[in-house]
């Protein structure tokens, strides 16, 4: 996959209530960056490397609004620009040179996102995450021994949830996937699925039991590319859930999946329980596809027997290929 296109792309690096008072390493497209908030909680990402000593700042401090690197003690600000040598006479004397590099570094649906040269698209919007008649549960996060590409496209696959996710998302006595349609939309892959729902297990009853206008599932999705899946679930009534899924491609075979949950209904269930359900769920993927090979797809030329139903995975294959990443 061609890594210019993937470093002019924002990617989640953490949870913004996982980066607290203390800096935090990260790994990204195999760069290791250091993330942490300034004097006004702003999240900021440098290299994890002291201009001085190569030091590892995030094994440092952050002390009045400056990042402190843990060798010598060198003081940067919120732009990277070294402020403080303690060593000098005078400590606030330092070369223009002594600076870091720094990286572009946002806060959208409850994720701390990085882009390592300027982003050419945006953060997908999801207005449920601003309203108050949607809770939102965090799962995870899950790190796979994967390519992110991997990761991304399971979580779109219909053909594997009756023989992976059996009572729960699937049923092997029904494992024929509908017809369904998708569309290529710039660097939107959008596709629609319904099938019949799978029932509620008493240990993780994290779907409706309100009002549902028959015993299908409807499934709206959007691909945001590069490895950003938002999925709006409904049963025809007014309950629904939305799931924010994003990808941080660590490396070549290292990944992060960050899934967020938001519904409408059943506010008063725990929260584990939903994080329950995802744990198992993102479980029994996680071996298959660790598995798969190569683990990097040679977008040009995949040498994999396609099927009808494996149409998003072509599709999506398609927009990375006509967007630059291929």
């Amino acid at each position: 996959m061609n890594h210019a296109a993937l470093r002019q792309s924002w990617h989640p690096v953490c949870y913004s209530a996982d980066l607290a008072a203390q800096p935090r390493a990260v790994t990204l497209l195999g760069e290791r960056l250091v993330i942490w908030r300034d004097a006004a909680g702003a999240a900021r990402a440098f290299v994890d490397r002291c201009i001085h000593r190569g030091t590892a700042l995030s094994l440092g401090r952050v002390e009045d609004g400056a990042l402190v690197c843990p060798y010598h003690g060198w003081h940067f600000d919120a732009e990277g620009r070294c402020t403080l040598i303690p060593q000098l006479e005078d400590p606030r004397r330092v070369p223009a040179r002594a600076a870091l590099s720094a990286f572009a570094c946002i806060e959208r649906l409850g994720l701390v996102w990085v882009a390592l040269e300027a982003p050419r698209r945006a953060v997908p919007d999801v207005p449920e995450w601003s309203d108050p008649a949607w809770r939102v549960v965090r799962t995870g996060p899950f790190t796979w021994n994967a390519f992110a590409q991997r990761m991304l496209e399971n979580f779109t696959d219909f053909g594997h949830f009756a023989f992976v996710h059996e009572g729960l998302l699937g049923d092997p006595a029904r494992p024929v996937v509908a017809q369904y349609d998708v569309k290529i939309d710039g660097d939107v892959v959008r596709y629609a699925y319904g099938r019949p729902d799978a029932p509620n297990t008493d240990a993780l009853p994290v779907f409706t039991h309100g009002e549902r206008k028959d015993e299908m599932r409807r499934t709206r999705y959007a691909i945001h590319l590069p490895f950003t899946l938002i999925e709006y679930i409904d049963w025809g009534g007014a309950d629904g859930m939305v799931y924010v899924f994003a990808v941080q491609p660590v490396d070549d075979t290292h990944a992060i999946g960050y899934c967020q949950v938001a519904r409408n209904y059943q506010h008063d269930q725990p929260e584990t329980v939903m994080q329950e359900f995802e744990r198992v769920i993102f479980g029994q993927d996680q071996t298959i596809v660790e598995s798969q090979t190569p683990v990097v797809v040679d977008l040009g030329n995949d040498g994999e027997v396609h099927m009808v139903f494996d149409k998003v995975a072509q599709a999506y294959r398609r927009a990375l290929r006509e967007n630059g990443f291929g």
